[in-house]
């Protein structure tokens, strides 16, 4: 029997790393066997000694990742908790610690579950990746941190940011104002990504510049886009000839990222899918790589897997 006292700096920390109701805490508790007695700013550690160490040793992670600038989240602490009772405590540092922008708080960006990490290394190491995976795992705002990174670290001239409107094709002349009002409301969760990163008068102008695009997928063809940071996002909604369309659009000096859930294709009935097709007609083609990413990855609000995984048994009976 081994027994150890944490004890944080404030009072206010504490509540941040074992969260309302010691809820944080539990959740360490499920992959970190001992017994914990938590009051104030104090926690008081008994179990096997292996047991103790870890867990002594996540708070002391959690504490400065929070430190860091990271808000401590319930998919960091499990994941925190996982990696140090497997014995890759380092793990943790190298990837909540890997900065991929800034955001208008001045918080870093950072991977929040291990599979944004592989997600990001992927972007990194290849020329085309797919990310893939239910709503919610950060696919889209991951991919836009990194192209704001690359742009101001001068790595790429200008970013390129498209969705198929798929909607707007049936819909688009009951919209008021001219073509740009229209497509607006389709393409605004990549400008929400973009103003959560840069400066508003800043963005206006990259925009108005050309440094930054915003465009319909339509308006891809016939480009061919060098120097940029282009991302394909929502692309489960494209058709086979839009997807072959854009993956031939490739430039010099490009990297080209194309999310999207298989699950939410809003494409016509007997329409296959542009994305599931293409993930096996480029499977193996060196300098394109793949991610999947699942209910574990999920960073929005906790009900957001539970309702991913309801709807998922749900469909699994019907078929």
């Amino acid at each position: 029997m081994s027994e150890q006292i944490f004890t944080f700096p404030t009072y206010d920390l504490a509540q941040s790393i074992l969260g309302q109701h010691n809820r944080y805490l539990h959740m360490m508790l499920e992959v970190i066997s001992a017994d914990v007695v938590a009051r104030g700013d104090t926690v008081v550690i008994k179990g096997e000694e292996d047991q103790v160490n870890a867990l002594y040793r996540t708070l002391e992670e959690l504490v400065f990742l929070y430190r860091e600038g990271s808000t401590i989240t319930e998919s960091q602490v499990r994941i925190a908790a996982k990696l140090v009772a497997n014995g890759k405590a380092d793990a943790v540092h190298t990837m909540f610690e890997d900065t991929l922008s800034v955001n208008m708080r001045g918080k870093n960006i950072t991977p929040k579950t291990e599979g944004q990490k592989y997600y990001v290394d992927s972007i990194r190491k290849n020329t085309i990746t797919f990310g893939i995976g239910p709503a919610g795992t950060g696919k889209t705002y991951t991919s836009v941190a990194l192209a704001v990174r690359a742009l101001k670290d001068k790595q790429v001239r200008r970013i390129i940011l498209t969705r198929p409107a798929v909607e707007a094709g049936e819909n688009l002349g009951f919209l008021p104002g001219d073509l740009k009002d229209k497509l607006d409301p389709y393409m605004q969760p990549l400008y929400d990504a973009l103003m959560d990163m840069i400066p508003i008068d800043k963005l206006n102008n990259f925009i108005e510049n050309g440094t930054i695009q915003i465009a319909p997928l339509a308006f891809m063809r016939g480009r061919t886009l060098d120097n940029a940071f282009v991302i394909l996002d929502e692309a489960q909604n494209t058709t086979y000839v839009q997807m072959k369309m854009f993956l031939t659009r490739m430039g010099r000096n490009a990297k080209f990222i194309i999310t999207g859930d298989p699950g939410q294709v809003d494409l016509p009935k007997k329409v296959n899918s542009g994305l599931s097709e293409a993930l096996h007609i480029i499977k193996g083609i060196k300098g394109i790589g793949t991610l999947f990413l699942d209910d574990k990855d999920v960073v929005r609000h906790p009900l957001v897997k539970e309702i991913i995984n309801a709807y998922s048994r749900a469909e699994k009976e019907e078929d």
